[in-house]
């Protein structure tokens, strides 16, 4: 039976859990009373924790369908997915979100901007977290994203090299 974990807000736990995610699933209701789930994603950080109880991100343009923002409009109830496979940790987040245009608060904003990173902003999302639960990880299977596999793969990569040095020394001095 699926349980809701009422917070007081979030811990470190999940601040450096949520700071480290580059993707999510956003769950809304549209008004057909269907869910529709929606894949967001951006550059590790880009949904920031703004205090115990809220998290948001600016809301980059992308494929005009802005279903999600319609569903929010009539009904503000969210929910959130955040998986980290590589862990097998995920991280489900109740909330009521607040869509909020650039031009109303610049402040919120200038906290949730990314730096690095080109995107064409639409608008900001704030989510009121009601309630969070970790998922059993039973049946997530670990995927890596190519940063992490190369990072891995760096001192592989040292020692082959050095290997190869090493061979081409020793076939020197076989030469001669």
């Amino acid at each position: 039976m699926e349980k809701f974990s009422e917070v007081n807000g979030l811990t470190d736990g999940e601040f450096s859990f949520i700071e480290n995610q580059n993707s999510f699933y956003l769950s809304s209701i549209g008004s057909n009373g269907f869910p529709y789930i929606q894949h967001r994603g951006g550059p590790k950080g880009f949904l920031k924790v703004l205090d115990s109880k809220r998290v948001g991100f600016i809301d980059f343009s992308g494929n005009k369908q802005y279903v999600s923002v319609g569903n929010i409009a009539t009904n503000a109830k969210v929910s959130l997915i955040m998986i980290d496979y590589p862990r097998k940790a995920r991280l489900k987040i109740y909330a009521t979100a607040e869509v909020i245009e650039l031009e109303e608060n610049p402040e919120l904003y200038d906290s949730l901007d990314l730096e690095d990173y080109k995107f064409r902003p639409e608008r900001m999302l704030v989510l009121h977290i009601e309630a969070y639960d970790w998922n059993c990880p039973q049946h997530i299977t670990p995927k890596y994203t190519v940063d992490e596999i190369e990072t891995a793969l760096i001192p592989q990569q040292k020692y082959i090299a050095k290997l190869e040095r090493e061979i081409k020394e020793l076939k020197a001095l076989s030469n001669n």
